[in-house]
């Protein structure tokens, strides 16, 4: 079943956001990779391939509808990050701007009776509150270790520590 345009028109917006979620991890992953911080690198490097997973999941789901795929254009992130936790900043400020687009999208879905494209969306609603929780459990961290402690923050991403980490309790 096709999708209306307004529905293709805010997957496509929505394939943009994930796909600028990548760079921008792609970005922070670069800063604490030039700062000798591998294993935050590595997470956000990781963070990043989930997200470009999420562009990818939208663009079948459009050309599985039938729509056309629009690539926006993507802005360019920030590439330096005075303190540690401006970069993790950024990244859950962004998780909080991709969580309020995809329920918009699943808003304009239910108001069109778009139940393909409302179930199709469940599984993002759901991954978002992992991404948020994991990206504000991150802050906190790094925020408590303070410019001086990113070495146990080092240690805690390398543990696994978190709420992906498997058995973790909030």
């Amino acid at each position: 079943m096709l999708a209306t345009q307004k529905i293709i028109d805010a997957l496509n917006e929505q394939v943009g956001m994930e796909m600028s979620a990548s760079v921008k991890y792609d970005s922070i992953a670069s800063h604490f990779a030039s700062e000798g911080l591998p294993r935050l690198a590595g997470f956000f490097f990781k963070q990043a391939t989930e997200e470009r997973m999420h562009a990818h999941k939208f663009i079948k789901y459009i050309l599985d509808t039938g729509g056309r795929v629009e690539i926006p254009e993507i802005p360019k992130p920030p590439h330096r990050f005075k303190f540690a936790k401006d970069a993790v900043k950024m990244a859950l400020d962004g998780e909080y701007e991709v969580t309020r687009a995809i329920h918009n999208i699943m808003d304009a879905a239910i108001a069109e009776k778009d139940y393909s494209t409302a179930t199709f969306l469940q599984w993002f609603i759901s991954e978002q509150v992992e991404e948020v929780a994991t990206m504000d459990q991150l802050l906190k961290i790094v925020e408590r270790a303070g410019e001086s402690g990113l070495l146990v923050v080092e240690d805690y991403v390398a543990g696994g520590g978190g709420p992906k980490a498997e058995g973790a309790m909030p």
